[in-house]
């Protein structure tokens, strides 16, 4: 399925959805059709039944995402309100992203800067190429980062790294991205997408109604105590105890073979 003109697709392959940005001759930067075309894309996938793990990839070998698309904010961040709106549509693009409930992984190869760097941080997990290269360069543009996004970063990999990358916009290697916990490994460019698609696939075997459990109660943890949605992660936990797939963990446990969850 394509969005946004052909610049957003979404493929789907067994139990493992993909959401890909589409953009190589623009190393993969995002436009507004390309924000609005991912709560579209993640949407879908949520809705479908067979789909158990989303990866997030750019296409070609240059890029995961080199940030917005600059060349077109003349027409749609030329004034104030305009700013307003686009920087609404890309929250809500990103928020759709890092509340699913599905597990989502992003698979970064190449550029991972600005909008991208955001759109990888959204993602439950990360894993990247070895000559990928990560970076926030808001302080070369004159661009204000709002403190909901820099918390985030600061949540994943501390104050003091959050402010070095802020303060010289620099660009910085995948090896560092592994040592300050960015992303969970780092191998060739050529073993990317079987790496990627391993845990994928080890994801998916797993119960979903756990998982969106884990999920849900990981999101409330980084919330103050007076924020804490307690409830619905206590609804959510004993549903995964009342399901038909906690049923097949049992039986399966003990006739020493896989289980086959169903998601209910």
């Amino acid at each position: 399925m394509t969005y946004a003109a052909g610049k957003m697709l979404l493929e789907k392959q067994g139990s493992i959805g993909w959401m890909i940005f589409n953009n190589p001759e623009r190393r993969n930067a995002v436009s507004k059709a390309m924000w609005q075309a991912i709560v579209q894309v993640v949407a879908e996938l949520e809705r479908d039944p067979e789909i158990r793990v989303i990866v997030v990839r750019g296409a070609g070998d240059k890029a995961f995402v080199s940030g917005a698309d600059i060349s077109e904010f003349d027409q749609v961040r030329a004034t104030s309100e305009a700013v307003a709106e686009y920087e609404a549509t890309s929250d809500r693009a990103c928020r759709a992203l890092e509340l699913a409930k599905k597990p989502t992984i992003a698979m970064i190869n190449g550029y991972c800067v600005g909008g991208g760097f955001d759109i990888a941080l959204r993602c439950d997990l990360r894993f990247a190429a070895e000559d990928s290269k990560f970076g926030i360069p808001a302080a070369r543009l004159g661009v204000g980062y709002p403190f909901g996004d820099i918390k985030r970063l600061v949540d994943h990999i501390g104050p003091m790294k959050a402010k070095e990358i802020f303060f010289t916009g620099r660009q910085f290697s995948a090896k560092e991205a592994l040592a300050m916990g960015f992303v969970c490994g780092v191998v060739p460019s050529t073993q990317l997408e079987d790496a990627v698609l391993s845990v994928a696939s080890m994801i998916s075997d797993n119960a979903p109604l756990t998982m969106a459990a884990v999920k849900k109660c990981v999101l409330e943890s980084k919330k103050t105590p007076q924020e804490w949605d307690a409830a619905t992660c206590e609804a959510m936990v004993a549903a995964c105890f009342g399901s038909e797939d906690y049923r097949e963990g049992r039986r399966a446990f003990l006739e020493k073979r896989p289980p086959r969850f169903i998601g209910r």
